[in-house]
C-alpha cells in the first residue's frame, strides 16, 4: 500500500507559477510511475503529466506542454509538478497518482490517489 499526499496549492494570477509537490510513502515509492490529473468543476478528470519511476520518461497533456514540467526527487520520495504560465483555465483539484505497473496517461493506468490540492488561476 502507498499513501500520496499532495502539497502547493493555492491562488495564483494568471501568468503566475507554481510548485505542486506529491509526497509518497514506503521504501518502494522510488520504484513507481507517477502521474498527475486535474478535475475542474464540473468536468472529469483529466491527464496532466506523468514520470516514469527512474525520471527517464515523461508525458505531458498538450494543454500544459511547455508550460509544467514534472520532475522527481527519490531521495525524498516526492515528485513535483512545476506550473509556469498558468491560466485560469488550469484552474482544478490536482491529484498524484502512482503505480508500479509503468508510466501510463489514462487514469485506470494507476493504482493508489493521493487526496488532492486545489489550485485557483485568477484572470
Amino acid at each position: 500500500q502507498v499513501q500520496l499526499v499532495e502539497s502547493g496549492g493555492g491562488l495564483v494570477q494568471a501568468g503566475g507559477s507554481l510548485r505542486l509537490s506529491c509526497a509518497g510513502s514506503g521504501r518502494t515509492f522510488s520504484l513507481y510511475a507517477v502521474g498527475w490529473f486535474r478535475q475542474a468543476p464540473g468536468k472529469e478528470r483529466a491527464f496532466v503529466a506523468a514520470i516514469s519511476w527512474n525520471g527517464g520518461t515523461t508525458y505531458y497533456a498538450d494543454s500544459v506542454k511547455g508550460r509544467f514540467t514534472i520532475s522527481r526527487d527519490n531521495r525524498q520520495n516526492t515528485v513535483y509538478l512545476q506550473m509556469n504560465s498558468l491560466k485560469p483555465e488550469d484552474t482544478a483539484v490536482y491529484y498524484c497518482a502512482t503505480t508500479q505497473r509503468g508510466i501510463g496517461r489514462t487514469l485506470s493506468s494507476y493504482d493508489y490517489w493521493g487526496q488532492g490540492t486545489q489550485v485557483t488561476v485568477s484572470s
